[in-house]
This record gives structure tokens, sequence and C-alpha cells, in this order.
């Protein structure tokens, strides 16, 4: 009889192992299924806690968009949609596709921007978030991004090139939402995605900053923070995210895409973009430094009057205070600002943004680079 009940029982051991390893697909299929609902719970719960904007289901999405029926743009996070809200009220419905995991960005975003109330970021309506679909719904900004207007490439009979009252209007606003997200919230927010694309433009030619996938949010004591990997865009992204040894990565990173945004106004092109007249130099910032050095004229497009003349100079020398390549040797948005407000004459030209530049200072300023 022991015998027996001892074949019994391994015969059963047998039987288990079997089922067990022809059913491991499943039971693999299964687990996934449980830990994908997991994710999607543990993400639900952190946006529930984080705001109090509006919810949205999807046939919502779908009814204020008219099924999606205008576009106004796309990117890596998805496309954005033109609406209308019951009330009549045009929004822009940005809809995220490719997630990852628990939608990382997706939190980021609304995390981020559910904190911020200023009239140079962009506000956040409401969102969808329905199993995989997922949507942000933003005010509707009636001239759309920044880089429409500044890019000789994109500019048409449409989307005139800018006057440099407006773009000089533009950078102070943009410079004054930065301030507001380093400064006057209850916790830091760091963008780390600034440039002409997600700067957007309301009828008023009015800057609000936009997209916040990327943003970090820390107390505003640390004056640096840890990050795990790179974030940005590439000709934006400031040095010390991709590079160990220059400094710490802290709000002077969006400094620097800032800076090198402003830079991109002034030129009408691409930082980077291998076509300068006259010189054999392909990348602007050195070459518009040497010009500054040598005090020849700008050579830019647009220039009428002393005035004109002023403003670009102005923006020249501020952006290139910007993306020096030391974080310390920065301004902090502060102090942009105040440049910005002040005199030409008063700004000392920087040295040119290279890995081997010295570190410097204003000289006989109010306003130190080093906050």
């Amino acid at each position: 009889m022991k015998v027996a009940a001892a074949s019994g029982f391994g015969i059963a051991i047998v039987i288990l192992v079997v089922y067990s390893l022809r059913e491991k697909p499943l039971i693999r299929k299964h687990m996934a299924m449980m830990m994908g609902k997991r994710e999607h719970s543990v993400a639900e719960q952190k946006i529930e806690e984080l705001i109090s904007s509006r919810r949205y289901i999807y046939k919502d999405i779908k009814r204020m968009t008219n099924s999606f029926q205008e576009k106004l743009g796309q990117g890596g996070y998805g496309y954005v949609y033109k609406g209308k809200l019951r009330d009549g009220q045009l929004v822009a419905v940005k809809l995220l596709k490719n997630l990852k995991g628990d939608g990382e960005e997706f939190i980021n975003e609304v995390a981020s921007i559910s904190r911020t109330s200023h009239v140079n970021v962009v506000s956040l309506l409401g969102f969808c978030f329905e199993g995989s679909k997922r949507a942000l719904v933003y005010e509707f900004m009636a001239n759309g991004s920044l880089e429409k207007f500044i890019f000789k490439s994109n500019i048409s009979e449409a989307n005139h090139q800018l006057s440099w009252e407006t773009l000089y209007n533009i950078s102070l606003g943009i410079a004054q939402g930065l301030e507001y997200l380093h400064r006057g919230c209850n916790a830091r927010i760091l963008h780390f995605d600034i440039k002409p694309h997600n700067i957007l433009l309301d009828r008023n030619y009015c800057p609000k900053i936009s997209d916040f996938g990327l943003a970090k949010i820390c107390p505003r004591e640390e004056s640096t923070v840890s990050m795990l990997g790179a974030r940005g865009t590439a000709g934006y992204i400031a040095p010390e995210l991709v590079i160990r040894g220059i400094g710490g990565v802290s709000h002077k990173s969006d400094v620097y895409s800032y800076g090198m945004m402003v830079m991109e106004m002034v030129s009408g092109r691409k930082n980077t973009e291998v076509e300068v007249d006259h010189t054999s130099e392909i990348y602007f910032p050195h070459w518009i430094h040497r010009r500054l050095g040598l005090q020849e004229e700008l050579g830019l497009h647009g220039i009428t009057n002393g005035e004109d003349k002023g403003i670009a100079k102005k923006m020249i020398i501020i952006s290139l205070w910007c993306i020096q390549i030391d974080p310390r040797d920065r301004p902090a948005v502060t102090q942009v600002m105040e440049m910005l407000k002040g005199s030409v004459e008063a700004l000392p030209i920087p040295p040119k943004p290279t890995l081997s530049s010295p570190s410097s200072k204003f000289p006989n300023c109010s306003f130190s680079v080093l906050s």
C-alpha cells in the first residue's frame, strides 16, 4: 500500500510538472495581464492624487474633436487636434501614443502642469485616462508654436516674420514663465525640454510654455537634482546632462536650453545648420560671438533701425551667457529677466561658449551669473 501511495504521489508530481511546462506561456500571459492591470491602477492612483483637473472619458475626447477631424500638429508623443468644449471654448487635445510602462511621461506632464497657474504657462483644462487611451486637454493657442515664425523654412505669408519688438517680448515672456516654474511654485519644476516647438503663442503672440513630458518636480531648496539619464532634445540639451564632470544638473539646465532657443530666434535658423554666409564656421553661436568681439555688423535680417539693432544685440549677448558650458557661469532666470529689461550697454560680452572657455563672471554689474 505504501509503495502504491508513493507511486501515485510521484505520478501526480510528474503530471503537475508537465502541465506547468505546457501551460507556461498561458501562465506567463496571465501574469503579464495582472502586472499590466497593476501598473495601470498605480498610475491612475498617482494621477488622482496629484491633480484636480476635470477628467474626461474617451467618448468625450472624440466628441470635442469631432472624431479627430482637424490635426494641429504631431510629434514623438502623438498628435494634437483642435477641439471645442460644450460651452464653445476652443481647446487643443493632445492624444498620446506609444506610452511605455505606466506612462511616466503622461504622469509627469499631468502632475507638473496641474501645479501651475501663470500667464506664460499653458493651462491644462482636463485629461483622459481610459485604459491605453490617454489625452490632455489644453487651452487653444491661435498662433500655434513659435517655430513656425522664426525658422526661414517655415515662414510663409500666413506665418509672417515677427518684428524684433515682438521677438523681444516673447523672449521676456518665456523667461517669466521659467522663473515661475523655478521659483514661483511650491515645488521647483525643471522643464528639460525648452525649445521653439514647445512654446505656444496666443492670438496676441503672448508665449506659453508647454509639453511637460520630461519635467522633473523637486524641492525648492535642492540646488541640484539626480538624473538616471539625459533628458531633452538634441541642439537644446545642456551639456551637464550628457557629459560628466561639467557640473550638476539644476535649473541652469533650463537656462541653457532657453539660451539656445533665443539664439535661434535671433538667427532665424537652427544653431546646428551648416549654412552661414561668408564664413567657414558652421556653429552660429561661435560665428556671432566672433562678430560681437570684433564689433562687426551682425548681418541679421529685418533690422531696420537702431532700436532693432539694440534688441538683437541684447538678445545675442544674453543667449551667449545662457549657453556657457559651466552651469555656474550661466545666469539664473531671474538675472536673465533683469538683463532683458536693462540697458544693452551694461552687458559685457561673455567668453566663447566652448569646453575650454575660462570661467567668468559679469564684471562691474549689479547682477551675478552665479546663482
